[in-house]
């Protein structure tokens, strides 16, 4: 399980690279919002262990530890608003350009 896991944080990782490299920059946003996906994997998959309770119970079992999650659902909510801003402004860019090639966006060079 531990090797599917890496595979999946390692091929979103990936896969979020060659998206932010590419020239389209709506293919960029969502390839950081693939990196912040799987950085958020990787957080709470690295901070777990396996306890014999969930985190919000009583029980006198050993529980797991809700520290990751609490961290990982704060990178979920900071991360939905950066991309929110992202999003703003590539309508922003196209709607002033008509375009989403980078390269035809010559108006940020001055």
């Amino acid at each position: 399980m531990n090797l599917i896991t890496a595979l999946v944080i390692g091929t979103l990782f990936a896969a979020g690279i060659y998206q932010i490299l590419r020239r389209n920059v709506i293919r960029a946003a969502i390839g950081l919002a693939l990196i912040s996906n799987a950085i958020n994997l990787y957080l709470f998959s690295m901070g777990t262990y396996n306890g014999l309770a969930a985190a919000y119970t009583t029980a006198t079992e050993q529980i797991s530890d809700p520290l990751p999650q609490a961290l990982v659902l704060t990178a979920i909510v900071i991360s939905a608003g950066g991309f929110a801003f992202v999003l703003g402004l590539l309508y922003v860019l196209s709607t002033r350009y008509k375009t989403s090639d980078s390269d035809e966006i010559n108006g940020l060079k001055h």
